[in-house]
């Protein structure tokens, strides 16, 4: 009996690596170079689908090992492919469960689901096959031809401090290209950085990645910026790096300041992050997002169940693109808010946060993207545009955009240079704290 949908004929894992600044966050610095891997599926039709996730040996061997898996299915039955990758799957040794709720870069690997590219690249392929755009393929339908997403702050250091090869752009004529390589760390710089942004991509809302100094100097930065951004929705992110004592005495009364805090706190005393960040809603009454404490189900029921959260940053990363939306339509029923956390990514996993966004029901929250501090660095031909603070939604079929062949090769090559291709936040601190060891309750600078 012949197939009703195209029969996959070829899959390919290519990693690949891009530049990065020397963006500080609680685990650190970047380093010179970010990774990621690639998922291209070939089918019957003649039809190219891709997929893009994080970096690293151990996520390109879990998804090689799944190519037996894949090649020779059909396209339309891509529920059951990944049903079988699952069943399949085993818990990792080192993977204790602990997931990320102290950061610890080391076990984010376990927390990130190999399979989302390659359910993104079959979608791209079942899309491409029906004439519809991804969006339309999941949860209830396209909901919106636009996704808002936030302008994602960062303090920077001086890569000049340390003899790792950093990108330099200061002879680049984008202001921002010029501004995201160099040092940036008072409030005025950060304010700048916002304008500058703004400027570029048009933001109103931002986040800024805290861990980094002290926390009274990084509220400091968020009243800088409200100050700056009166109308805009302000944030901030310190990854859990505040004790629950700190973490109220910082937010108490600053609901005029911030529109939410994500992950203020974390594990302490015997209690896990989810029964602390219940007692800091309590005390402050401050809206709470969380990329940390809800990574799967079993954290989000008892996230939910302690009103922990009040929303959820259900990165398809972690999630996978139908779970992501899954947890959007639960959390539209019960009254909270979706959005979707990032780490560095290419313009392919930008293009596909753009299709899930479109998905999700209810008003999601605006989107955290890397991709302002990697734009410039395409693999895709027709990269959607940020415009006005809002992510464009290929209409096109699939995924709807275009592999460059050619850019994925030298970022491929790039990666085939490195020494290592595990993240190493710990790297480029040791140029400014000889002997830093990361600690996940001391901000990066506080030593």
């Amino acid at each position: 009996m012949s197939a009703n949908t195209p029969i996959v004929t070829e899959m390919q894992v290519i990693p690949v690596a891009g530049y990065d600044s020397m963006e500080m966050t609680l685990s650190g610095a970047h380093a010179p170079y970010f990774t990621r891997n690639l998922v291209i599926i070939k089918d019957s039709s003649g039809h190219t689908g891709i997929g893009e996730i994080h970096g690293g040996d151990y996520t390109y061997e879990c998804l090689t090992s799944c190519i037996p898996l894949v090649v020779g299915q059909e396209v339309g039955k891509y529920r059951s492919i990944l049903g079988c990758i699952h069943r399949g799957g085993k818990q990792a040794a080192g993977d204790d469960g602990e997931g990320i709720q102290t950061l610890d870069i080391s076990k984010l690997k376990f927390v990130v689901k190999a399979e989302w590219a390659i359910e993104c690249a079959l979608l791209d392929l079942l899309g491409q096959h029906l004439g519809i755009p991804v969006c339309e393929l999941l949860a209830e339908g396209k909901q919106r031809d636009q996704v808002e997403v936030l302008g994602y702050l960062f303090y920077v250091s001086d890569k000049n401090k340390t003899d790792l090869p950093y990108l330099d752009e200061s002879q680049s004529r984008d202001p921002w290209f010029r501004m995201r390589r160099q040092e940036m760390i008072s409030h005025e710089q950060i304010v700048e950085q916002a304008c500058c942004l703004q400027d570029k991509y048009g933001y109103r809302n931002f986040k800024l990645k805290g861990g980094v100094f002290s926390g009274d100097y990084e509220m400091d930065t968020v009243r800088a910026l409200k100050k700056q951004f009166p109308q805009g929705r302000i944030n901030i992110d310190p990854n859990g790096a505040w004790s629950l004592e700190e973490a109220i005495r910082l937010c108490r009364g600053m609901g005029s300041i911030l529109s939410y805090i994500e992950d203020p706190c974390g594990p302490e005393a015997g209690f896990s992050s989810r029964e602390i960040m219940a007692e800091f809603k309590n005390a402050t009454g401050l809206l709470v997002a969380t990329n940390m404490i809800a990574t799967n189900w079993r954290q989000f029921y008892h996230a939910a169940a302690l009103k922990a959260v009040d929303i959820v940053l259900a990165d398809p990363h972690f999630w996978g693109l139908e779970g992501s939306l899954r947890m959007a339509a639960l959390l539209n029923d019960w009254g909270l808010t979706w959005g979707s956390h990032s780490n560095n990514h290419f313009d392919i996993t930008l293009t596909t946060f753009a299709h899930v966004a479109a998905a999700a029901p209810g008003s999601p929250t605006a989107l955290d993207t890397h991709w302002i501090w990697q734009d410039g660095q395409n693999l895709l031909k027709d990269t959607p545009v940020i415009k006005n603070g809002y992510l464009e939604v290929p209409d096109r079929p699939g995924l709807g955009v275009t592999l460059d062949m050619d850019q994925v090769m030298e970022a491929n090559k790039l990666y085939n240079r490195m020494p290592s291709h595990d993240r190493d936040d710990a790297m480029a601190m040791q140029y400014l704290i000889p002997g830093w060891i990361y600690d996940s309750k001391k901000p990066c600078l506080v030593r």
